[in-house]
């Protein structure tokens, strides 16, 4: 199937779909006049890199999955690196949170001293 095939049986963006095949986590052939040729498992592949991406985590850390991106990862018992990929992430994002809260309480701090004549 073509690029734009892919893209609409998955959701996913031609964009995203060639930043995939960067990426390596997704591969294609060319046809004789240039176009990106897929695969049936393209589809199941972009599936889960895209149920992997809402779930928070990043291009880096869906790379670890190799091989576990062709099958089912909706259904499959998360694999021991998988949590602990997940969970690093989650680590992650909880520090960005606090780092933004920090930053926000320190902007609602200084807008709060400023007389109100000023705003």
């Amino acid at each position: 199937m073509r690029i734009g095939e892919l893209a609409e049986l998955t959701g996913a963006s031609t964009r995203a779909l060639r930043n995939y095949e960067r990426e390596g986590l997704i591969a294609s052939e060319r046809a004789a006049n240039g176009y990106r040729v897929y695969d049936e498992r393209a589809a199941v592949r972009v599936r889960n890199i895209r149920h992997l991406l809402a779930a928070g985590l990043t291009l880096a850390d869906v790379r670890c999955f190799g091989l576990c991106l062709d099958g089912d990862m909706t259904t499959a018992p998360p694999s021991p690196a998988g949590l602990r990929i997940a969970r690093d992430r989650l680590a992650a994002i909880d520090e960005r949170i606090a780092a933004q809260m920090e930053a926000r309480d320190r902007l609602a701090r200084a807008l709060e001293a400023v007389p109100v004549a000023s705003a």
